[in-house]
C-alpha cells in the first residue's frame, strides 16, 4: 500500500484518485474548489481544499511523507508548473505530472517532474492502433519501440504448435501468454497448440507483430 497525493480533481484527477483508492492505497485529494472536493470525498482517504501554488499550504500537507504525488491539473498549465516545482522544492519523493501538450511535457520535466503523462496523446495512440487494424485487441506500451499486444490468433497458426511455428526466429516477437475463457495461460511450451477461440499476448515491435498476419 502506498500513500498518494493527488492534486487537481478534474476528470483525470478524479479517475486516478478513485482507482488508487480502489486498489487499497491511502489517497489525499487536493483541489482549490470546494465543489470538486465534495465530489470525491466519499472515495478518497483524506481531502483538502487549498491552492497548490501556495508553498505554505503544500508544506502543511507534508509532501515528503507521500510515496507519490500526482499533479493532475489540466486546465491551468502555469499552476501545474508551479505546483510541480514546489513539490520538488519541498522534498517530494516522486512527482507525476499531467501534460496537455508536447511543450508542456518538456517544461514539466525541466521543473522537476519525475514522470510526465500525456493522456490525450496516449489515448489517441491507443485508438489508432486498436481500431486501425483488424488484429490488435489491446496493447500496453513498454517503451518507444516495444509493447505488449493482445492479438487474434493468425488464421495460418490455428491447429499448429508454438514449436512448429518458431515464432521468435521468424517474426522477432515473443508469445508470452494465451487468453481464453476468461483466463490467461503464461506457462507455454513448444507443444502449446493455438486455437481460433483464443487470443495471444505478444511482446515486440508493432511492425513485427504486423508481419505475423501478412507473412505465410
Amino acid at each position: 500500500m502506498k500513500s498518494v497525493l493527488v492534486i487537481g480533481m478534474g476528470r483525470f484527477g478524479r479517475h486516478a484518485a478513485h482507482k488508487l483508492y480502489d486498489l487499497g492505497h491511502d489517497v489525499m485529494a487536493v483541489d482549490i474548489k470546494e465543489s470538486s472536493i465534495n465530489d470525491v470525498i466519499s472515495y478518497v482517504t483524506y481531502a483538502q481544499i487549498g491552492d497548490s501554488t501556495d508553498s505554505r499550504f503544500l508544506g502543511k500537507l507534508g509532501v515528503r511523507d507521500f510515496d507519490m504525488c500526482i499533479v493532475a491539473i489540466g486546465d491551468d498549465f502555469q499552476s501545474s508548473l508551479e505546483t510541480t516545482s514546489l513539490l520538488k522544492e519541498l522534498g517530494a519523493r516522486f512527482v507525476v505530472a499531467r501534460a496537455c501538450r508536447d511543450v508542456h511535457a518538456k517544461f514539466l520535466k525541466r521543473n522537476g517532474a519525475d514522470e510526465v503523462v500525456y493522456p490525450e496523446a496516449q489515448l489517441g495512440e491507443w485508438i489508432a492502433l486498436r481500431f486501425g487494424t483488424e488484429h490488435i485487441l489491446n496493447f500496453f506500451e513498454i517503451d518507444q519501440d516495444t509493447a505488449l499486444f493482445e492479438v487474434q490468433v493468425p488464421k495460418a497458426w490455428v491447429g499448429k504448435t508454438l514449436g512448429q511455428l518458431d515464432v521468435r526466429k521468424k517474426y522477432s516477437v515473443n508469445i508470452v501468454g494465451i487468453k481464453g475463457n476468461g483466463k490467461t495461460n503464461i506457462m507455454l511450451t513448444p507443444d502449446t497448440r493455438f486455437t481460433s477461440d483464443t487470443s495471444l499476448l505478444v511482446a515486440g515491435a508493432y511492425k513485427d507483430v504486423q508481419k505475423m498476419f501478412s507473412r505465410r
